[in-house]
């Protein structure tokens, strides 16, 4: 029989109270009357709140590795949890706001950031690829769900097809990765891989080809290219409030796994993944910033948006020392408001019973509604990485961690396709403020209403604050980061 430890039961309270919560929604919603289930929506808060206390109270102590090395408490994992746990709060307000405008208003839905937030919450603290694995199935068989909740809406329905189809081509390949590590060295644990790889040649192509595989795991749920095809279509059909979800929560935690595996793991590889995931960073700034100026739908716009920004942060694992890991933790965390503040603008927007999620919808919004075209100015702007933004803060220390490491032409090449991306942001700035809203049926901007909430009113708050505070004042972030770094390979 197993037995656990009660101080292993505590390192991991706040997977805990999430998984918890999760699964009581799922009993609760059945029981309770349709005027008590928007209690749903405040359990889920009330938890996600108590899980940041729970996470944040053991940030800065010592790392403990539990679980008979499964698992680890370390200041890397707490970074992330207190992260996902903040972005899953402010989708829970998000959806609160905007799942009954879409007439999807099912209490289910909160179980399922939930649970996707406990399997993310795992992803990023495991120290066995096994247990990795089991935290990236249930972030995402949830997402899955999420992504297909428009059942009447045929767009919908084909973006959770084509998300579950290539989710599993792409957990297949990760699976077998692992397999190939765990022949070759014997052991699924982190450490016990990197020390197995330090007895076998370098160029040992068993190794060679399970690194490969990982990567494109990974890749795909980071939305690097050319693993990214599912990006478009799946931002676009899925509701905004998950489509946000998907954009800040899912990549950070993607990541969170993606830089553990490779350098507590693969560090004995690091000069085989770096020339693989430089080829796959260049690919990705490239296409992301390219073909993100002829959308004209916003969601797929901010799709694309993604896809660069993957590559943005790609960098910091392709520099692979103190400043780039950093540095991704850093540029995920400062995304996470820019994004979601994007994503909320954009889901106020609303053309009859459908989200006015076209470019073309933005047209004259500044005469519409001056504080909705003010926000989503401001968030446009940092996603374009201009100063005093938190955009501008996340880019500067992602480029100077590659200049550091004498990859300066890596960062002209960055700075060039930031440059690039100025195009299609500015160009949504430009609609707004530059053209008259549609007065006749059928024209740009006609028949967009706005539609506000209290909690879509908090969400977009915070994110503005966080976009403003953290460009003029990062160092409490940056000094986060930093903190948390894992140690070198």
């Amino acid at each position: 029989m197993i037995v656990f430890s009660p101080s292993e039961l505590l390192a991991i309270l706040p997977e805990l109270l999430v998984m918890t919560a999760g699964c009581l929604v799922l009993v609760l919603d059945p029981v309770l009357s349709a005027s008590r289930k928007e209690w749903l929506a405040y359990l889920s808060l009330g938890t996600l709140g108590t899980a940041f206390v729970a996470a944040y109270w053991f940030m800065g102590t010592p790392t403990q590795s539990i679980f008979s090395g499964l698992y680890t408490l370390d200041d890397y994992g707490t970074f992330w949890k207190l992260l996902l746990i903040s972005v899953s709060a402010l989708i829970v307000l998000l959806a609160k706001a905007n799942l009954r405008e879409e007439q999807i208003d099912i209490p289910e839905f909160y179980a399922f950031i939930l649970l996707s937030l406990a399997g993310m919450m795992v992803m990023v603290a495991a120290t066995d690829l096994l247990v990795i694995y089991l935290g990236i199935e249930l972030m995402s068989i949830s997402l899955y769900v999420m992504a297909g909740f428009k059942r009447f809406e045929r767009r919908s329905m084909e973006a959770a097809a084509k998300y579950f189809i290539l989710g599993s081509l792409s957990s297949g390949i990760l699976l077998y990765g692992i397999s190939l590590l765990y022949g070759r060295t014997g052991s699924t644990a982190l450490g016990a891989i990197k020390a197995g790889i330090a007895t076998l040649p370098a160029a040992d192509p068993i190794l060679l080809l399970a690194m490969t595989l990982l990567v494109v795991g990974f890749g795909f749920k980071v939305s690097a290219v050319p693993f990214h095809m599912w990006t478009p279509d799946v931002y676009e059909g899925a509701p905004t409030s998950v489509t946000a979800y998907l954009a800040v929560a899912s990549k950070a935690a993607s990541f969170g796994a993606f830089v553990r595996v490779f350098m507590e793991a693969l560090g004995g590889l690091k000069a085989n993944w770096q020339l693989l995931l430089l080829a796959i960073c260049i690919a990705t700034l490239i296409l992301g910033n390219v073909v993100a100026i002829v959308q004209s739908n916003i969601k797929r716009m901010l799709a694309y948006s993604s896809i660069a920004h993957a590559g943005y942060a790609l960098i910091g694992l392709v520099v692979a020392d103190v400043a780039g890991t950093a540095g991704v933790l850093l540029y995920l965390a400062l995304y996470a408001f820019m994004t979601l503040g994007a994503f909320a603008v954009v889901s106020m927007l609303r053309k009859g019973g459908l989200e006015g999620d076209e470019i073309s919808d933005f047209t004259g919004l500044a005469k519409r509604n001056k504080w909705a075209a003010l926000l989503m100015l401001l968030f446009m702007v940092s996603l374009t990485g201009i100063p005093p933004t938190a955009g501008f803060i996340a880019k500067f220390y992602i480029f100077m961690a590659a200049v550091n490491a004498h990859m300066t032409w890596l960062a002209v090449l960055a700075v060039i396709f930031a440059a690039v991306s100025a195009y299609f942001y500015l160009h949504v700035i430009m609609v707004m403020y530059m053209r008259e809203p549609g007065g006749v049926s059928g024209s740009p901007g006609q028949g967009v209403r706005i539609a506000v909430s209290p909690a879509i009113t908090v969400v977009l708050a915070i994110a503005a604050l966080g976009v403003v505070l953290l460009g003029l004042f990062p160092n409490p972030i940056v000094k986060a980061a930093q903190s948390a770094i894992l140690p070198l390979p």
